[in-house]
């Protein structure tokens, strides 16, 4: 099979598309004809060989890529023979070998594909999708809440748009440049402004006609996310999952007086609830596309071209999730 390997770490040129031996599916595995694998910022990370939430830096030479969609077309010991032929989705965790032709994951980790979603939006779902249900379960929101979404054209900050925009809220989407404002407004945001005009907040508060905001969705932090939550009211919430933005204070996220700031991660595991709190997410996030109420964007790119991938993630210029398809 063809796959994307990385032997030495560095740059996105150092990812490489070549002709490596086919995965075997051990006891209690499938193997995956992948029709899409999902691309995340923490590849980009692991990839220069900064370890950052994963537990450890992959050994070399590795396959990048935790998050596949495609057709079971093998089995190991111990599956039931009717996964064979199914469409299906996985997240891998921190285990390695998305980026290729052929992947096996563990059978009790796999869901099948709802039918009217394609590969590309199950693997924006299975990754990206449950990271929003995860942030969503905090924000409370009803027909009188304020959203503000920082990234809004991101693969998270679309959904959360959608998310917030079914419950009733106001939602004000921000993004850098017009196309990607353009994409925020078609996707439902009440109103979507370029932060890259100073002015932005002034639109904002224009806007709002003088209403404060309930709730900001954060996973930028630096200078937007100072003047977003600088638009919060007392009691408002700012829910950061992220800061991929600069500027912050001593690797922290801005504290803004009177709002409730949370920094989520595994507190949002324990919200979930359930004996597998990752796959209830899942399982959400699927229903939820499923059902047509939540709709991701995706950005593709051929595996070949998973370096061009890596660079356009890194430079802001994808719109949605990143998907590498063979």
């Amino acid at each position: 099979m063809h796959a994307i390997r990385l032997h030495t770490f560095g740059p996105a040129e150092n990812l490489v598309h070549e002709e490596v031996e086919d995965p075997r599916p051990g006891p209690g595995q499938v193997r995956v004809a992948v029709a899409a694998a999902g691309v995340h910022l923490l590849d980009t990370a692991l990839r220069e060989g900064v370890r950052g939430p994963a537990p450890e830096l992959p050994a070399l030479p590795t396959v990048p890529g935790r998050e596949v969609a495609g057709v079971v077309e093998s089995l190991g010991e111990g599956v039931e023979d009717a996964w064979l032929g199914r469409r299906v989705v996985v997240h891998l965790g921190f285990a390695p070998g998305g980026y290729a032709e052929l992947a096996v994951a563990d059978v009790a980790r796999v869901h099948e594909i709802p039918p009217n979603l394609d590969a590309a939006q199950a693997v924006a779902m299975i990754g990206t999708g449950r990271t929003a249900m995860g942030i969503a379960q905090f924000a409370e929101l009803g027909p009188g809440s304020v959203v503000l979404v920082p990234a809004a054209a991101g693969g998270i900050g679309t959904l959360l748009v959608q998310y917030a925009g079914n419950a009733g809220a106001t939602v004000v989407g921000l993004a850098g440049g017009p196309e990607k404002v353009a994409r925020v407004r078609a996707n439902g945001a009440d109103l979507a402004v370029d932060y890259r005009d100073p002015a932005w907040p002034e639109q904002v508060r224009a806007h709002l006609g003088g209403r404060p905001a309930t709730v900001v969705f954060d996973g930028v932090g630096g200078d937007v996310a100072r003047e977003a939550t600088a638009l919060l009211g007392p009691g408002g919430r700012h829910l950061v999952f992220g800061w991929s933005g600069e500027g912050l204070h001593d690797g922290r996220p801005h504290l803004v007086e009177g709002v409730s700031q949370q920094v989520l991660g595994p507190v949002m595991m324990a919200r979930a609830g359930g004996p597998d709190p990752l796959r209830t997410l899942e399982l959400r996030a699927l229903t939820e596309a499923a059902a047509g109420r939540l709709t991701p964007a995706v950005h593709r790119f051929p595996l070949s071209a998973a370096a061009a991938a890596h660079r356009a993630l890194e430079d802001r210029r994808t719109i949605g999730k990143v998907v590498l398809e063979p």
